[in-house]
C-alpha cells in the first residue's frame, strides 16, 4: 500500500513540473505577428510617379531657304536655244537695226539724232569695258532703247576656256546693269560673230541667247579699205527680207576716223520704208 501512495506522489511531481509549476515560470512570447502570406507579393507602396506630358520631338533644324535670283526680264525662247538668230522669226516686213559699241564713241551722238528725228527703234549691243569708259552714252542709249551683252572685252570666245567664256559674258553683264541699270538677258551677241556649239550652249547656260545679223554692212571697214555710203545702203537693200536683222557699228574706224554707218544711216531708212518695211527692236521677239 506505501509503494502505491510513492508511485502516485511521483507522479504528481511530474505533472507539475510538466504544467509549469512551481517558482519557475516560462515566458510564452504573445502577439507574433504571424507571417502574412502575401507578403512576398506586396512591395512597399512607392510614390506614384509624376505624370508628365510625353515631350514633342525637336524640329529638325533645316537650312534657311534661299534668297530668290533676281528675275530676268525675259526668258529665253526656245528658238534661241543652242543656236543664233540670223534673221527674226517673223514674216512680217519688219527690219531690226542693230548697233555694236567695243571701239569707240564716235558715231553715237549722229545715230541717236537720226533715230529719234525718224521716230526709228533700234538694239544696241555693249561691250562691258565701253560700258565703263563711255558711261553717259551707255545711258544715254540703255534709256530709249534696249541693249544687249557683247562680253566684256570683245575677245574670240572659241578660243577660251568655258571658265573664261562665263567671266567675260557675266563680268559684262554686270558692267552694263551697273551702267546703265538695265539687265541684258537674253540679248547677246558673239564678238566678230565667233562662236560654236560649246560657247553657245555656255551663253545659254547664263541666260542669253545669241543673236547674230542678217547683213553686215561693213561701214566699219571705212574709207581706207574701199568703202562708201552708198555700199552700205545696198548692202542693206540688197538683203532685205522679212525679219531682216542689220548689224553696224557706233565708232569710227580707228584708222581714217570715218563714221560710215551713221552716215548712211538716213538713207538706209528712207529706202526701207519706201519698200513698206517698218522697224522693230529684239526684244520684241524674246
Amino acid at each position: 500500500m506505501k509503494r502505491l501512495i510513492v508511485v502516485m506522489s511521483v507522479l504528481g511531481l511530474i505533472a507539475t513540473a510538466c504544467n509549469g509549476g512551481g517558482n519557475t515560470s516560462a515566458t510564452r512570447p504573445t502577439n507574433l505577428p504571424r507571417s502574412d502570406p502575401n507578403a512576398v507579393l506586396k512591395a512597399s507602396p512607392a510614390s506614384s510617379p509624376t505624370h508628365r506630358p510625353t515631350p514633342k520631338p525637336s524640329p529638325i533644324p533645316t537650312s534657311p531657304s534661299p534668297k530668290p535670283s533676281p528675275t530676268k526680264p525675259r526668258g529665253l525662247p526656245a528658238s534661241l536655244v543652242g543656236t543664233e538668230w540670223t534673221v527674226l522669226p517673223t514674216s512680217k516686213k519688219v527690219v531690226a537695226l542693230t548697233f555694236d559699241a567695243g571701239a569707240n564713241d564716235a558715231e553715237v551722238a549722229s545715230i541717236l539724232a537720226t533715230l529719234a528725228a525718224q521716230g526709228v527703234p533700234a538694239t544696241f549691243f555693249l561691250t562691258g569695258r565701253w560700258a565703263e569708259l563711255y558711261l553717259d552714252e551707255a545711258r544715254d542709249i540703255a534709256s530709249r532703247y534696249p541693249v544687249g551683252n557683247h562680253t566684256y572685252d570683245h575677245p574670240y570666245l572659241t578660243q577660251l576656256s568655258d571658265d573664261a567664256v562665263r567671266t567675260e559674258i557675266s563680268k559684262a553683264g554686270t558692267a552694263i546693269e551697273s551702267a546703265t541699270g538695265h539687265d541684258c538677258r537674253p540679248l547677246f551677241r558673239f564678238p566678230f560673230g565667233d562662236s560654236n556649239a560649246r560657247v553657245i550652249g555656255i551663253a545659254n547656260s547664263l541666260g542669253y541667247g545669241g543673236i547674230r545679223w542678217t547683213v553686215d554692212t561693213l561701214g566699219w571697214k571705212g574709207t581706207s579699205d574701199g568703202e562708201s555710203v552708198d555700199d552700205v545702203v545696198a548692202r542693206v537693200v540688197a538683203g532685205l527680207q522679212p525679219g531682216e536683222i542689220v548689224l553696224m557699228h557706233v565708232g569710227s574706224n580707228p584708222d581714217d576716223g570715218s563714221t560710215l554707218d551713221a552716215d548712211a544711216l538716213p538713207r538706209i531708212i528712207q529706202e526701207l520704208r519706201a519698200r513698206s518695211y517698218g522697224f522693230v527692236t529684239l526684244d520684241q521677239y524674246v
